[in-house]
């Protein structure tokens, strides 16, 4: 006998009833064998799509009240307690997800926190990607990677993450809807935002953080440090300001290079690690939809389904190649910090209607891979070997204006030949042809290749005259690791330094950062 009040129950239904609320209810009252009339209410709670077969079923986790209606689910609230006067400050440098999340800790234990971001405020932000989209022109302090809400605020914000043993991911989701992200991120399987909703989420909770006594300042560059007995006892702001704080929280991101620069130069401790470089392989989402949902290529995707997306992933020769970053209905980016370089990256909008599928498809480099570079630039090694990249991609005015990328058509680059012509794109500064397979290392080049042909088998149509490779996807992670106590947090040689998120080398995406930054805060009071 199914007692009276709420209930929770996992069913799965065809996608053509999958929002069908008395097909709900019926599978409800199957599952639990009660009559439908004992059902008051029906609440969604968990929807995930299974396309592994032809037949398209969505799984659904549904609470439904029995004999009763359901109680009213608690209101999500961004509510911190404020600074009190005298309270220990908490220098964050840097205003992503890590950051963020960190700085609301710190209101919850009492820290008053004071980010420090180089970049701009998310609406001026905005105003300072024209410049590189139209053309080329790259603000080393301001772009896809620099500003509030780090890298994630302009690619896409995925939220999925298997960092599940770091704490509570629904802590995180519950804090992002409390400022303003929509409540679907707490139904859905793989959840995402998008970046035309992520600025004013990050706006509000810097919003959160200021009303309650802490400190957000933008274009405030850390230049400098002073360091005392093993101390950081304050840090250089745009090489004139100096700050004085109880800790430092290095929330950064994998792009700051002047920071592992600065930190190499103090002699703090830093240690290589393993990252990925490639390209961004676009095709176009009706193909990729036809793929993954098994229907012909020419039929409109049914409405209940979202545009597709993949993960592939394998290893060859000791050495991982895998999709990163995948945006279904998407766009790629122009996500170069520095004049002279080029770096693209992916994002999609929260409905995800781009015509173009992208992803990263990456090779993974370790340490010892590049032995040249370490043993002239030690444990900075990796960020050279980007930076000769990037170089080498973005090519010089004679062949290319900045930041239009070179491409190559994939069966050309698997046959190892120039591409007389390209397909469409969604990348905003345009392709060139160009020979990917000579601007890679051969290393890199064979293993991608062989990725690529095995994914073909894998998805049947994947390796197509229509889809290209466009590149560099170089800021897959940081090539760096700031060493951190596994216990306290704490830089082994600094006691008041705690490496935070991605740029640390501990996170890997939006949720994993924040997670890490939870963390790291936390570890204050240790």
């Amino acid at each position: 006998m199914i007692p009276s009040g709420p209930t929770t129950v996992d069913v799965i239904l065809p996608l053509e009833r999958s929002e069908d609320e008395s097909a709900q209810l019926r599978a409800v009252a199957r599952k639990l064998d009660i009559p439908k009339s004992r059902i008051k209410e029906l609440r969604l709670r968990k929807h995930s799509i299974d396309a592994r077969k032809r037949q398209i079923k969505v799984q659904l986790r549904i609470e439904a009240g029995i004999d009763e209606k359901l109680p009213p689910d608690p209101p999500l609230v961004a509510e911190y307690p404020h600074v009190k006067p005298g309270a220990k400050r908490a220098l964050i440098v840097g205003c992503g997800p890590a950051g963020m999340f960190a700085a609301l800790q710190c209101l919850k234990q009492g820290w008053k926190p004071i980010i420090l971001e180089r970049g701009k405020d998310a609406s001026a932000r905005r105003f300072d990607l024209g410049p590189i989209m139209k053309n080329g022109i790259v603000d080393p302090d301001s772009n896809y990677c620099f500003g509030e809400g780090g890298a994630g605020t302009f690619s896409d914000g995925k939220l999925y993450t298997r960092a599940t043993k770091r704490g509570a991911v629904s802590d995180v989701y519950d804090t992002l809807v409390a400022h303003g992200a929509p409540r679907r991120i707490l139904i859905d399987a793989h959840p995402h935002i998008g970046s035309n909703l992520l600025p004013n989420v990050v706006k509000s909770i810097r919003q959160s953080i200021i009303a309650c006594g802490g400190e957000v300042r933008f274009q405030s560059k850390v230049t400098g440090c002073s360091i005392e007995n093993g101390i950081i006892r304050s840090l250089i702001i745009n090489g004139e300001e100096e700050l004085e704080g109880d800790a430092v929280i290095l929330a950064t991101g994998h792009s700051a290079r002047d920071i592992y620069r600065l930190l190499h130069e103090n002699g703090i401790l830093l240690e290589p690690k393993p990252f990925a470089v490639g390209v961004r392989i676009e095709h176009r989402q009706p193909l990729i939809d036809s793929l993954q949902y098994h229907y012909p290529i020419e039929t409109e995707r049914p409405r209940h389904l979202p545009a597709a997306s993949y993960r592939l992933a394998t290893k060859i020769r000791g050495r991982g190649v895998h999709s990163f970053c995948m945006c279904p209905g998407g766009f790629i980016v122009p996500a170069s910090t520095e004049p002279g370089l080029l770096v693209v990256n992916g994002m999609s909008l929260s409905k995800r209607n781009s015509p173009f599928a992208n992803s990263g498809m990456v090779v993974t480099v370790e340490p010892e891979d590049l032995a040249a570079y370490t043993e002239k630039h030690g444990a900075l090694g990796g960020i050279y070997y980007q930076e000769d990249l990037e170089k080498a991609f973005h090519g010089d005015a004679s062949e290319r204006p900045p930041q239009v990328a070179p491409a190559q058509r994939v069966i050309d680059f698997l046959q190892r030949r120039d591409s007389s012509s390209l397909p469409e794109t969604s990348y905003h500064r345009g392709i060139a042809p160009g020979r990917i397979d000579h601007l890679f290392e051969s290393g890199i080049v064979d293993r991608l290749s062989e990725g690529l042909q095995e994914f073909g088998r894998k998805m049947r149509g994947y390796i197509t005259e229509e889809s290209a490779l466009i590149g560099v996807e170089s800021r897959t992670s940081s090539p760096v690791r700031i060493p951190r106590n596994s216990d306290t947090l704490r830089h082994p040689q600094i006691s008041n330094l705690i490496p935070c998120g991605e740029g640390a080398g501990f996170a890997g995406g939006i949720v994993s950062a924040a997670l890490d930054g939870i963390r790291c805060a936390e570890a204050l009071d240790a």
